[in-house]
């Protein structure tokens, strides 16, 4: 069985484009079989992008577990200046995030990668709407990995569904980081910020 975040290529090719608009831009994204959220953005990934968009995001950007590049294609429209890496592992979703960068003219790097194996360097800012799917052990890997290649004041923004296991991962992100904010809460989605400090 395949799954939105593994290597699915073998699936057959089923193209179709979804319109979002987010604070006053438009914005076309490409989506096809076997990634997440395939229909158009998900409302977790939509609120992640609000609770970022009041956030001063500047330097090295990563949008871990990019799926089609929404979170990352988006915070560089909204942040120009920033320079934002796109990830996953799932090869499918890095050509289409590639493919929606140009689309949109959000010109964004991006790598294949399982979690942060393949990413290199630091980054001042790293989002995410992790794999729930994937079980914790995957999730709470890209926790370790964020704290691992943040700078010094740099910071966390994930998104977890209550229901799905944002409590216990609060604690995590305590655990790691020394902190965990719970900057915005809406229909059970929860957006949570750790800092990095020395």
């Amino acid at each position: 069985m395949t799954h939105y975040f593994t290597d699915n290529r073998s699936l057959p090719e089923n193209r179709k484009d979804h319109s979002f608009e987010f604070m006053g831009h438009a914005y076309t994204f490409a989506t096809e079989d076997g990634v997440f959220s395939k229909t158009g953005v998900d409302y977790g990934s939509e609120v992640l992008l609000k609770a970022a968009a009041r956030e001063r995001i500047a330097g090295n950007v990563l949008d871990m577990g990019c799926g089609y590049g929404v979170l990352g294609i988006v915070l560089k429209t909204l942040f120009p200046d920033a320079a934002v890496t796109c990830c996953d592992v799932n090869p499918r979703a890095a050509e289409l995030a590639d493919a929606n960068s140009k689309t949109n003219r959000a010109p964004v790097s991006v790598i294949i990668s399982d979690r942060f194996e393949h990413v290199p360097g630091m980054f001042d800012v790293i989002v995410t709407n992790p794999p729930i799917r994937a079980g914790k052990e995957v999730v709470y890997g890209i926790f370790d990995g964020a704290y691992e290649h943040l700078s010094s004041d740099g910071f966390l923004l994930a998104v977890i569904r209550r229901k799905q296991g944002a409590e216990s991962a609060v604690r995590k992100l305590n655990e790691r980081f020394g902190n965990c904010e719970i900057v915005m809460r809406d229909k059970g989605y929860w957006i949570l910020k750790s800092r990095k400090s020395d």
